[in-house]
């Protein structure tokens, strides 16, 4: 062991086993300065330190962090914390447990609230972390929750009562009640929609105990929508106490034998309001003198299953859920917080666990090969998709100005070639606008917002499309078992349904051919900028089938692939933790790879995770229906424009063009006249005044009924393709602005007397 004489004094100089054992045990406390603090290094010895450092970096024992183009010295928006105890004014702060900064360790403030549980000097807690200006701290912190508690949570309505109150359980099936102490009702009223958590033991009466944590008010009102039809769908919405304590259990994982990617410049982009981020890009130019103008492209893809390992519980829960489900105002998540939000999700600037694939591209934009890799990576920036669109068109922000000319241009130039590819391959290209739900803080529906779709958008979604192909094609040569995301052509009836409507629109579909995705897009550029555009866009995406997971390959359909896999988003998928974990086995990367269990079990967990992404669908599809049908109560008796929707025997669908709501007109108020259905051209017509109403016309229509508790609106006809209905209904006969629909001669009458023979003989 060195020595060296320090101001009168003997200072031992550590090892390097030392060193590296001191960062293995304390991997937030591996700063320098942290390393010379616990070994007692001061002046000259910490040159010492500084030299063995580096050399253990030289030698490949050891990675030092790269800081890059921001503050590195900063926080995640989700951490562990230590609670310290309250200072001398009462203010309570906690320091973080996964700190790598090089200054001085940020203040946290710990802001809690009344619904929180009580958390003591010493307690970990994991923790949403605001950033603070101005003040004698850095951070605010939220509890999440205290590590190691996973208190039962339940959602019910509250009952008043004179020692408190009892919950009443609005989960199917279940007839428990819970007993409310009078001081833990959260002041909760008579009638509303509670959560709650068990809280101690059984009262004498046998009742479970519970205290209220949120209040949701009225139980048809917004707040309240998505949690009943979390509980309505059988979503699972917490996790059990084994899988908490997991989960708590996890720690970063560190470079060991992966390789270090830190010095790429990988970005993430994603939604403003993004809860997780588990994908990453980096472009550069080929500098290969055989790929003149090509391009050299990295995704990276948090690694989660270096947490989630088979057999574990974590595992057990997370096949359960399937995927996470999102909903306007929360996220059910497939994986718990800190798994989810901080240890998997890859933030800025702290080093993360990745599974990443280099893709070598042409200046045609076609794929020449790939590589996989398991690494260890550090996001440059954690950006959104209007941040990177707006630094594109010329209006960098502070954030984006100084990554343009090595991050986002090389980016978008990578993204010039492969649009290329995409254009020669043809995948369907439908453009349906997606609509937003804006809450306000009261949970209230702010707003009804169509997404806009930027070239960011379109990057993103074409650089996972290539790995998710990549990783399906390397399981393949490697002639791995994987999970496939299959989506089979439209069946014969869906397709003559389809070739129906664009001939009753005037467009052709022609017949006798074996059908690719360019006859379908051939299709839409025909349609596209005339009246019948959406209408062929829905009705080209109704014909399609539904996509699923298989282990055999029946290719994508849909994007024009012979071979795909879900491979970039492991953090809310399943089906994307099995193709990390056949990646892994495949390459001896570890031993948590696919196992024997995964292999055996593979056909059940595919018709198992397609099924629990039918049912977020389903939720999420009745919640935005719920939130739509609150917000748009209390204008019931105003007057929209939309398009017909939808056809069927007993009325019409037509969604709203203000908010995209679909509302029912029932067949029964169009008026006293009989109306034809003809499912072949969807559409009714009516027998007396040959009145046609099918897919993708312009009505006007009044909001007659608006049910939140159910999602339902119902509506009233006023007008069709700008004519006023006459009064009474659409039977022959004066309006009410005095024109009338008289009654059709020709070839209306021709086409609904064929029709009304098709009825009679299907009665028959």
């Amino acid at each position: 062991m060195r020595e060296r004489m320090l101001s009168g004094t003997m200072t031992e100089i550590p090892s390097k086993q030392q060193i590296l054992e001191w960062i293995t045990d304390n991997p937030a406390l591996s700063a320098k300065r942290d390393i010379a603090k616990a070994f007692g290094l001061k002046g000259a010895a910490r040159i010492d330190l500084k030299r063995m450092l580096k050399e253990l970096e030289d030698e490949g024992r050891l990675e030092k962090r790269r800081r890059v183009f921001r503050d590195p010295d900063s926080l995640p928006p989700v951490a562990v914390l230590q609670v310290l105890a309250s200072d001398a004014d009462g203010d309570q702060f906690a320091r973080p447990l996964e700190w790598t900064g090089e200054g001085a360790m940020p203040r946290v403030l710990f802001c809690p609230r009344k619904s929180d549980a009580p958390v003591a000097e010493g307690d970990r807690i994991l923790a949403r972390l605001t950033p603070i200006a101005n003040a004698d701290h850095q951070y605010e912190a939220r509890l999440i929750r205290k590590i190691g508690t996973n208190p039962l949570k339940l959602l019910g309505i509250f009952r008043n009562g004179p020692e408190g109150g009892r919950i009443l359980p609005i989960d199917k099936g279940s007839d428990k009640e819970w007993q409310v102490a009078p001081d833990a009702t959260f002041g909760a009223q008579d009638g509303e929609l509670v959560e709650a958590e068990a809280a101690g033991p059984k009262h004498r009466m046998g009742l479970p105990r519970a205290r209220i944590v949120n209040r949701l008010g009225d139980p048809s009102a917004a707040r309240a929508v998505s949690l009943i039809a979390i509980h309505q769908h059988g979503i699972p919405d917490a996790f059990s106490d084994a899988a908490m304590q997991e989960a708590d259990r996890a720690v970063p994982v560190t470079l060991g034998a992966r390789e270090d990617l830190r010095h790429l410049s990988l970005i993430t982009i994603d939604p403003a309001d993004a809860r997780d981020r588990d994908d990453a890009l980096y472009a550069h130019a080929d500098s290969d003198p055989s790929n003149v103008g090509g391009h050299v492209v990295w995704v990276a893809i948090a690694d989660v299953a270096a947490y989630v390992t088979p057999g574990s519980v974590l595992d057990r829960e997370a096949r359960a859920r399937g995927n996470s489900s999102y909903f306007p105002d929360r996220v059910v998540p497939m994986l718990p917080d800190i798994l989810s939000g901080d240890l998997c999700s890859l933030h800025e600037a702290v080093p993360r666990a990745c599974i990443a694939v280099c893709l070598k591209i042409s200046s045609q934009g076609q794929v020449l090969g790939h590589r996989f890799t398991r690494g260890l990576m550090e996001s440059r920036a954690a950006l959104s998709y209007e941040e990177v669109q707006a630094a594109q068109d010329g209006t960098p922000s502070e954030r984006t100005a100084p990554l343009m000319a090595d991050v986002i241009a090389p980016l978008y130039a990578a993204y010039g070639a492969v649009k290329q590819a995409r254009a020669l391959r043809q995948p369907l290209d439908l453009e349906l606008p997606e609509r937003k739900i804006v809450l306000d803080e009261a949970g209230n529906v702010r707003s009804v917002d169509f997404r806009e779709r930027f070239d960011a958008h379109k990057l993103i979604e074409e650089f996972m499309i290539l790995a998710n192909v990549a990783a399906a094609e390397e399981l393949n040569r490697l002639r791995r078992p994987l999970l496939f995301r299959v989506h089979e052509e439209p069946t014969a009836e869906k397709l003559d349904a389809l070739r129906e409507v664009a001939m009753a629109s005037g467009f052709v579909l022609a017949r006798g051919q074996v059908l690719q995705t360019r006859h379908l897009n051939a299709l839409l550029a025909q349609a596209e900028g005339t009246d019948f555009d959406e209408l062929l866009n829905i009705s080209t995406l109704r014909s399609m089938t539904q996509a699923y997971y298989a282990p055999e390959n029946f290719g994508h359909f849909g994007l024009a692939l012979k071979n795909y896999a879900h491979f970039t988003s492991p953090i809310r998928r399943y089906s994307d933790l099995i193709v990390h974990r056949a990646l892994i086995a495949a390459h001896g990367w570890g031993t948590d790879g696919l196992s024997a269990d995964d292999i055996e079990n593979l056909s059940e967990t595919a018709q198992h995770i397609s099924d629990t992404e039918r049912r977020s669908m389903a939720a999420e599809r009745d919640t935005t229906d719920r939130y739509l049908a609150a917000y748009l109560s209390d204008r019931v008796g105003s007057r929209f424009a939309g398009r017909i929707s939808g056809v069927t025997r007993f009325g019409l669908f037509v969604k709203l063009d203000e908010t995209g709501a679909d509302g029912l007109i029932p067949i029964r108020s169009l008026g006293r006249e009989f109306f034809h259905y003809d499912q072949s051209s969807q559409s009714l017509m009516g027998a007396d005044s040959g009145l046609t109403l099918s897919m993708g016309q312009h009505v006007t229509v009044r909001l007659a009924e608006a049910v939140p508790v159910t999602g339902g609106l119902m509506l009233e006809l006023l007008e069709h393709e700008g004519r006023e209905m006459p009064a009474g209904g659409s039977s022959a006969g004066a309006g009410r602005g005095g024109r009338s629909y008289g009654r059709k001669s020709g070839p209306a009458r021709a086409k609904a007397a064929k029709v009304a023979r098709k009825v009679k003989r299907t009665r028959h």
